[in-house]
């Protein structure tokens, strides 16, 4: 999360978005968000945030304490979601341009990722490729990627392959997904990630390696301490600067 970052990089084009399925409570959540976000749009504001986003999207202008007291007003009285339902959601929110609406999508899947099994992973790699910057990306990856790698490991081997992709966001995404982990962290992926995107120009992959390694260096400053050490001839200088910062 990085509110200095430069601006947007392109990114090569996103395959086609998967179809949002059916689902009466998509629907009933869909028809309240915007009945009640739409009115609370500040133009003013809007304009402050689109320009402090760089512009990766248009926004309502909505106050975050505000948009949240908003959403639980949303999803009063729903019921909890399965897959298909989280599926539905986030996949129309992110299809309606506003920002907030993808917010609302983020922290609905935080909220319920539980609901969401490996089949969830095509669609969380679209939300993480379309319209990307690390106010979602980063947000997903250790809240959403990170809790369905965790509930099955086998997902891990899908993170292998993020790690290479094309699009630095999925690359970030794979970087950051055990931020959470702590001493379930894997340290052999979290070293090797590091390693393998360790020449990537871009500042987004470059900050991830050190963040990554920073959060882990709270479990074992050691291990941290020892790998930069041993990989400085590789490591960025960002990367080097960002692991050690609070060793």
């Amino acid at each position: 999360m990085d509110p200095a970052a430069p601006a947007a990089p392109a990114a090569p084009a996103a395959p086609a978005a998967p179809a949002a399925p059916d689902s009466p409570l998509a629907d009933t959540v869909l028809a309240r968000l915007t009945e009640l976000y739409a009115p609370a749009a500040d133009p003013a504001r809007a304009e402050d945030a689109a320009a402090y986003m760089k512009h990766i999207a248009p926004f309502l202008g909505i106050p975050t304490p505000r948009r949240r007291a908003l959403s639980k007003a949303v999803l009063a009285g729903t019921e909890r979601p399965d897959e298909r339902d989280c599926t539905a959601i986030a996949l129309r929110c992110w299809g309606l341009p506003e920002r907030e609406y993808q917010y609302f999508a983020v922290d609905y899947l935080r909220r319920y990722v539980a609901s969401c099994s490996s089949g969830f992973l095509p669609v969380l790699h679209h939300l993480v490729t379309t319209t990307p910057w690390w106010d979602t990306v980063d947000l997903l990856a250790a809240h959403v990627a990170g809790p369905l790698v965790s509930a099955d490991p086998a997902l891990a081997r899908a993170m292998d392959r993020w790690i290479d992709d094309e699009n630095l966001w999925a690359a970030r995404t794979a970087l950051l997904h055990q931020l959470r982990y702590k001493d379930a962290t894997d340290t052999d992926r979290l070293f090797g990630y590091c390693l393998r995107r360790a020449d990537h120009p871009d500042f987004f992959i470059r900050k991830a390696i050190g963040w990554a390694l920073r959060e882990y260096a709270k479990t074992d400053p050691t291990a941290v301490r020892d790998f930069v050490e041993g990989a400085r001839d590789h490591l960025s200088p960002l990367s080097v600067r960002e692991a050690l910062k609070n060793l």
